[in-house]
């Protein structure tokens, strides 16, 4: 199973960064699901998946995560852009 960092890009312009097993899961229950969704973004849908890297262990994922999170935003665009 992979992992993946991920980062998404809310209706407001802001930009957030989370891990998962299914990205096309993940992005729908930010967009529907009140429970399943970050509390965060609940007011800043629809919700974009705009960047995702692929690990192989959560722990992995989790460091990745952690490291991207501690970016200033003109770093996460620039990571965005290299699409």
């Amino acid at each position: 199973m992979n992992w993946y960092v991920y980062v998404a890009l809310c209706h407001d312009g802001s930009l957030y960064t989370g891990m998962t097993t299914d990205l096309a899961r993940r992005e729908q229950e930010h967009n529907s699901s009140n429970i399943l969704g970050a509390k965060s973004l609940r007011s800043k849908r629809p919700v974009h998946i705009v960047y995702h890297e692929a690990y192989n262990t959560q722990t992995e994922a989790r460091k990745r995560e952690a490291e991207i999170k501690g970016w200033k935003r003109k770093y996460k665009l620039k990571l965005i852009d290299k699409l």
